[in-house]
């Protein structure tokens, strides 16, 4: 009794049982589970995760749910659940898998051996033909014609038992009728190629979801198991496993290793390549301050980090995480392929039945022929190729992006990105760096660069304000060092002022000139022509005068004037700006970048609105942010997306789509590959249906047979499965 007490507080994760279901491959099986746990379980307490075959029920409070009853309900489906918490060791549904698999290809060879048996005695054309007439089957043959269809339905007979009870009829039901019948009329050898095909078809269904699966796996082995942690001491280092690497300890990484864990540089300084976690193909420069993220690759000389998080709450852990919530979020055309699914098969089972007795009864057809189409009928009605064409294509889609270093968090996002129209996107930080640099240089009163820009670097050498750090940047970017000062300190909203070479100098905006009453005509008309331009005017002088003019603005991204170009190519009806900056840097800007349209000035709210306007003018749309400021806006979207967003939880968990790397160029790869991940999907179906709807008219005919049915059925799923798997590649 304790220990079964003890089992069931395991079991309780976070308010939540968990299970691992063997067996649940795609989203027939799941409907499955919903029919036979709904009764036990509201349904919106049902979670299903059909990638890695789980199955969570969140626990309310003040009413425990039973896990065993939760295990037996699953087992009438003919599915096993098993209890499963995150890292525990022997949970995965590999046995279930390799039993599977060895039933298929005992199936397989048992038909083999009948069918080489018949034809040794009766010639190969007869055994094809498969006539039963004058005992032409030998016993051999048939017993393993026999084995052959108990191995291959092995698996199937327990689901299509549950769904006969639930008056459910699903494609499991379905092949079971369809044997049954072939068996009773006498035709084992249909029976069993029909029965091994199917098992078959299942396998590689079970197969193509693994594949998506371990897409997504590889991610997590993108993470070292194990940090090379600084000894206290400070000499050497051991290594020990991330798991246990608490958040302020040292770690060392050598050139060429995995960082194990999100942190801080402490000493070193080197390039990393985030390739694996951004997409970001060039190595990016890394000095003490800077983040680096768990998965990315050292690439030069060692570094000493210091751990920001656990490994459980990484940037990587957080993208692995999201990505597998994701694909357990239905697309709609997902959601409308189980809806006709379940109606299209009891549809498909009357019609069957009509087929059967309609003919003999008129007098067309004997009872023999009539049963015969029905069961080939019911062979190619089987939804198989259907119902998993949606799922494994989504997948298969939010693996490639990801690795592409776009977090897409549901088929939602990923078919409603492919229809939006416009693109809302924020100015500072997404068509613009984000970081001021120095666009023009003033000069007055006689005073050369070299000794302008000296003295202003001098006296903004200390300060951490971004304007201070553009023109420190800029003098140094054309080699000129600060001049000698003393003295000096900031001038709070104002500026700063110091001595320099035995003269008082200041340095500030517009309104530190007018307080200082040096402004002459000359500098006013410099400071007014720069702002007009849309930049922020910096003023160098000393006590009797401006020496001159700095005019900073936000760097433009070089390539936004090409993605706002391409995303006009791919039909974008309109790119428009929304920012809270004044009119003229938002004109300065929007002018570089061909946007078509521009709102500034505006607050969270205004952008809020703004989306509302342009979704009910233009239809879907799309805000582009970054996932922090833009937040309500990027919510209010039709699908909001985060740009820069690695290290950002905020970002992560804000946005619809998070754009990992400071990339713009992401934007049109996404719109690209959303269209074409819907435009394989509408293949799939359409190619599911059309192939049974040849068959089907064939069937109606007498031409087609049961083992060509299974054989076309199974054509359709190898089909849509190998046209799914092309979205893995990027």
């Amino acid at each position: 009794m304790a220990e079964r007490a003890a089992d069931k507080v395991k079991r309780l994760v976070n308010g939540e049982l968990r299970f691992r279901v063997a067996g649940m491959d795609c989203a027939e099986e799941v409907s499955q589970l919903r029919a036979a746990l709904t009764p036990a379980v509201p349904e919106e307490r049902l979670g299903f995760d059909v990638l890695n075959r789980r199955l969570t029920v969140r626990v309310e409070a003040g009413s425990p749910v039973d896990a065993d009853e939760i295990r037996r309900l699953v087992a009438t489906t003919g599915m096993k659940a098993e209890v499963w918490t995150p890292g525990a060791p022997g949970q995965e549904a590999g046995p279930a898998n390799r039993v599977r698999k060895l039933l298929c290809w005992l199936s397989g060879a048992l038909v083999l051996v009948g069918y080489v048996n018949h034809a040794l005695q009766h010639g190969f054309a007869h055994a094809l033909a498969a006539d039963s007439e004058g005992g032409a089957f030998p016993v051999v043959s048939i017993v393993a014609y026999a084995g052959a269809t108990l191995a291959g339905a092995w698996f199937v007979l327990p689901k299509a038992w549950s769904a006969l009870r639930r008056l459910r009829p699903d494609m499991n039901l379905l092949m079971v009728i369809a044997i049954t019948g072939a068996l009773l009329i006498g035709e084992w050898f249909e029976a069993a190629a029909v029965s091994f095909l199917f098992a078959l078809a299942l396998l590689l269904e079970s197969w193509s979801v693994d594949r998506a699966r371990r897409a997504i796996e590889r991610l997590l082995d993108l993470s070292p198991p194990t940090a090379h942690v600084l000894r206290p001491e400070g000499e050497g280092t051991v290594e020990v496993a991330i798991e246990s690497v608490s958040p302020g300890t040292s770690f060392v990484v050598r050139p060429g290793d995995r960082v194990p864990l999100d942190g801080l540089v402490v000493r070193g300084e080197g390039h990393i390549d985030e390739a694996s976690l951004t997409g970001e193909s060039v190595p990016v420069p890394k000095q003490p301050g800077d983040e680096v993220f768990a998965g990315t690759i050292n690439a030069e000389a060692a570094l000493e980090v210091r751990a920001t998080r656990l490994a459980e709450d990484s940037t990587l852990a957080r993208i692995i995480h999201m990505v597998e919530e994701a694909q357990s979020r239905r697309a709609p055309s997902e959601r409308w392929v189980e809806r006709f699914a379940a109606r299209y098969t009891p549809i498909m089972m009357a019609l069957a039945l009509l087929v059967a007795t309609v003919p003999p009864l008129m007098g067309l057809t004997s009872w023999g022929d009539s049963l015969y189409r029905a069961l080939v009928l019911l062979v190619i009605a089987c939804p198989c190729a259907l119902v998993i064409s949606t799922p494994v294509s989504i997948v298969a889609a939010l693996a490639c992006a990801a690795r592409g270093g776009v977090l897409i968090k549901g088929g939602t996002h990923l078919e409603t990105i492919a229809r939006v129209r416009v693109f809302a996107m924020d100015k500072t930080g997404t068509l613009t760096r984000g970081e001021p640099v120095v666009e023009a240089t003033e000069l007055l009163e006689g005073h050369t660069q070299e000794e302008f820009l000296s003295w202003a670097s001098a006296l903004e050498a200390r300060s951490t304000h971004p304007l201070a750090r553009a023109i420190v940047s800029h003098a140094d970017s054309l080699g000129i060092q600060p001049a000698r000062s003393v003295d000096v300190r900031e001038l709070p909203g104002l500026g700063a002022e110091g001595t320099i070479d035995g003269r008082r100098a200041w340095i500030g905006g517009h309104r530190l000139v007018h307080q200082l009453g040096v402004e002459s005509p000359a500098a006013h008309e410099t400071i007014a022509a720069l702002e007009a331009r849309g930049l922020t005017a910096v003023a160098l002088g000393t006590e009797s005068h401006v020496c001159g003019v700095l005019g900073i603005a936000d760097a433009i991204r070089p390539e936004a004037r090409g993605i706002v170009d391409r995303l006009h190519d791919l039909g974008i009806e309109r790119v428009v700006m929304l920012t809270g900056d004044h009119q003229v840097a938002a004109e300065r800007v929007a002018a570089a970048t061909g946007v078509d349209d521009v709102s500034a000035g505006l607050l969270p709210q205004d952008k809020v609105h703004a989306i509302g306007q342009l979704s009910h003018t233009y239809g879907p749309t799309a805000m582009i942010g970054d996932g922090v400021n833009d937040a309500p806006a990027l919510a209010a979207a039709e699908v909001g997306v985060a740009m820069g967003a690695a290290g950002s939880d905020v970002a992560i968990e804000t946005a619809d789509i998070a754009l990992m790397s400071d990339d713009l160029a992401r934007l049109p790869w996404l719109v690209s590959h959303a269209r074409r991940t819907l435009r394989i999907v509408r293949q799939n179906v359409a190619w599911a249906l059309g192939a049974k709807a040849v068959v089907m008219v064939l069937a109606t005919l007498g031409v087609a047979s049961l083992w060509m049915a299974i054989a076309a059925d199974m054509g359709a799923s190898l089909i849509v499965i190998a046209n799914a798997l092309r979205l893995l590649r990027t």
